[in-house]
């Protein structure tokens, strides 16, 4: 067995249908009164519930979180929490609402509360993503982690079969990564292949019954131990490109995720074999990078970067950006191989092995 480092991340998991219930419990643990609670536009009905369950320990709602956390929207989000006296933010959503509470924790040293309804995973991390300019910067910090993570499958039984979908792939990326990041541990290797495996199983399961709520909890479950390695190891290629292509361009998150997964998988396979074999073994299929793309179309998810908005003649300058910085990847970053690998994800490609 090789060498390695493995330090576990404090935080706090309630995981079980109708754990929503218990966020008042939880608030009482971290010693927090006023709660700035936080979400999209579409999700503000869940916010109000949140806000009716916490009664006069709501200190108001902040309901304009988007994609990629834009740095005006995370400075209008702080001023309201500082003018508020929040003591804690409460984010329910999705990885935007979340990353708009790492934003206001960054700069105020805010507790999170998370209450995930997708499956991005960024509640186990202490990552965060600010986009400034047309560029969207990443780093690492233990003030974002959030203290306690509240998974209620309950609360995702409406999100839509296609972001269910394109969320749990989402989730498979940071898994897939993990697998093969530098610094990589059992540990994480274990909680990798089984996040995989029970998303896996689950987003058919959702495809073809959307209020399955095994599925529903087996997904849930497959996002936190996905998150859970995101948050404990480094990323590679697929998250850089990802990040350029989302940050730079404002394609959607998770779709951009699908499908650049199976081509940034392919393009590392020669380079991580042990990696590739248990991702492979985790979904079923021919190869892992072929699994994915499979679970993905088969799934009714976008697999064409061209389908989510992407423009031809935007790819030179998508591959610019991606080389411009070194990071830690198995197959040393190739120019030509790397632009190829963005012309196969714009098509929509199924990668050959």
């Amino acid at each position: 067995m090789k060498t390695f480092t493995y330090q576990s991340l404090p935080s706090r998991v309630v995981f079980g249908p109708g754990a929503l219930a218990l966020l008042p419990r939880e608030m009482d643990a971290l010693q927090s009164q006023r709660a700035l609670v936080l979400c999209t536009p579409e999700q503000r009905a869940s916010a109000e519930q949140v806000a009716a369950l916490l009664g006069a320990r709501a200190a108001g709602i902040f309901d304009r979180a988007v994609m990629h956390v834009p740095i005006e929207t995370a400075r209008e989000a702080r001023e309201l929490a500082r003018s508020l006296g929040a003591d804690c933010a409460v984010a329910i959503g999705g990885g935007s609402t979340t990353g708009l509470g790492k934003a206001i924790a960054l700069d105020s040293g805010l507790p999170i509360v998370a209450i995930p309804t997708t499956y991005a995973g960024s509640e186990m991390t202490p990552i965060y993503g600010i986009t400034e300019a047309g560029l969207k910067k990443t780093g690492k910090d233990p003030r974002v982690l959030p203290r306690t993570v509240i998974y209620d499958p309950e609360l995702s039984l409406g999100l839509p079969v296609g972001m269910s979908i394109t969320s749990g792939i989402n989730a498979i990326a940071h898994a897939a990564e993990g697998l093969y990041a530098a610094d990589a541990n059992p540990i994480m290797d274990l909680m990798a292949e089984e996040g995989i495996a029970a998303l896996g199983r689950a987003l058919p399961r959702i495809h073809a019954q959307p209020t399955d709520a095994q599925a529903r909890s087996d997904a849930l479950y497959g996002a936190w131990l996905c998150g859970a390695v995101l948050g404990a190891v480094g990323m590679s290629l697929h998250h850089k490109l990802c990040h350029t292509l989302g940050g730079s361009f404002n394609l959607p998150h998770a779709e951009t995720h699908t499908i650049v997964l199976p081509h940034a998988l392919a393009y590392n396979a020669a380079a991580a074999p042990q990696a590739m074999e248990r991702i492979r073994r985790a979904l079923g299929g021919a190869s892992a990078a072929q699994a994915v793309f499979d679970l993905a179309k088969h799934n009714g998810a976008p697999v064409a970067l061209q389908a989510i908005g992407m423009k031809a003649e935007d790819l030179d300058k998508a591959c610019d950006i991606a080389m411009s910085n070194q990071y830690p990847n198995p197959r040393p970053l190739e120019r030509g191989a790397i632009r190829q690998l963005l012309q196969d994800a714009f098509g929509g490609v199924r990668p050959a092995a």
